[in-house]
């Protein structure tokens, strides 16, 4: 095992990485930007590097800077987190060009799931069942529009390189269709560099349910049940539950086998996450699959009693996944704590944070990255903490 690691991240993420590390005797090193001086993530980990400016651009997404505090600070392993370069392949592979170990998958997996409109070719193939879309490579806007003509309306126009939300639209006229496209587009643009959108037919009142996944380096894969993540706003979860309340026990094997094939259809290793759509009827639909740790990772720990970041390092150590199946115990939900101001509808909030309190007691768990006197940043994503909540039943953790 290592006896050093650098996390790539920030917040509670950074935080959450640095506490499965102390309790495996593996040393941490923090990174940080100039609004993160004084962060809780700073603090809990025994050595710490400044790597630039405020702005991500300037800090977090500078991967010479930080690939070279690892090796300065004779860090053996990366763990990227999530977001950031959690799903960047070139990372990954610059990780590898110094030495370094990149816990997480291999570079190709990274790059075969990482465009969304191609990953669901790839899993047509494999057999994965898809939304009826486009996923094609023409973007010109007549033929999309003809696409969409033909599926029927309502459609839903999302960004192939996207995620959170961005670049996303749903369309329910003909006539709306062409400026709702411009909108994604620039929107995609803006957030990722990528204007490439793909189409799909919009399925009303879904439920979203994404399947825990681990693989090893060694051919093997399985699933660890399944997270509920359907109570969001603009797109963003801000509920998840593990197992869902709805699925029937043939529902979820099915499911989970279409996630190990999914899995098995970009030679994956390590933690991911395959997102499905599941309709009124019950008939799923792949989504898209992220290559990285969860925000809701905690609840699949609660109910399988798994460590899923010291998962995460046994894999990149070279171990194999423990042949023993898991088995669900209880019943987990997560509130995301945000730095949101309710009566501005739900905008982000910066500031000083003049009073920390988190509860405490059996069945509860506050994953944090924040306390008293810490400063919400303008420059990062809003979320400060995870409430997680766990009972025997569903109606004990609620």
């Amino acid at each position: 095992m290592f006896n050093k690691i650098l996390i790539a991240n920030r917040g509670e993420i950074a935080c959450r990485v640095a506490a499965t590390a102390k309790r495996m005797g593996v040393q941490t090193v923090a990174v940080y930007s100039d609004a993160d001086a004084q962060s809780k993530h700073v603090q809990v980990c025994d050595q710490a590097v400044h790597v630039g400016g405020s702005a991500p651009k300037d800090s977090y997404l500078q991967w010479e800077r930080i690939l070279q505090a690892a090796i300065d600070t004779g860090a053996q392993a990366v763990h990227p987190g999530y977001g950031f370069l959690s799903e960047n392949e070139d990372f990954a592979k610059a990780c590898a060009a110094k030495g370094l170990v990149f816990i997480g998958p291999p570079a190709s997996a990274i790059q075969a799931m990482g465009l969304k409109a191609e990953s669901k070719q790839r899993m047509q193939q494999a057999g994965v069942p898809l939304v009826p879309g486009y996923h094609g490579a023409d973007q010109s806007r007549q033929l999309l529009q003809r696409e969409a003509d033909a599926m029927g309306y309502p459609v839903l126009i999302k960004a192939s390189a996207g995620g959170g939300g961005k670049g996303m639209r749903v369309v329910e006229k003909k006539e709306e269709f062409i400026p709702a496209l411009q909108m994604a587009q620039n929107e995609a643009r803006n957030a990722f560099g990528d204007d490439s959108v793909f189409i799909e037919k919009y399925v009303g009142s879904p439920r979203h349910i994404e399947i825990q996944l681990m693989a090893d380096n060694y051919g093997n894969a399985c699933y660890l049940f399944e997270r509920e993540c359907s109570i969001q706003r603009r797109h963003q979860k801000l509920v998840e539950e593990a197992p869902s309340a709805v699925l029937t026990p043939e529902i979820r094997r099915a499911m989970g086998e279409a996630a190990v094939n999914v899995a098995k259809a970009c030679n994956y290793s390590g933690a991911g996450t395959v997102e499905f759509l599941l309709s009124e009827s019950m008939e799923f639909y792949f989504l898209e699959m992220n290559t990285r740790l969860q925000v809701e990772h905690p609840v699949s720990e609660e109910v399988t009693g798994i460590d899923l970041v010291r998962a995460q390092f046994d894999i990149a150590d070279g171990k194999k996944l423990d042949p023993k199946d898991p088995e669900i115990r209880g019943h987990s939900i997560e509130f995301r704590i945000n730095g949101e101001d309710p009566g501005r509808n739900f905008l982000p909030t910066p500031g000083v944070i003049t009073k920390w309190k988190t509860p405490s007691g059996p069945g509860i768990r506050v994953d944090a990255g924040f306390t008293s006197g810490d400063v919400i940043s303008g420059n990062f994503d809003s979320l400060l903490a995870k409430l997680i909540v766990t009972g025997a039943t569903r109606e004990q953790a609620l």
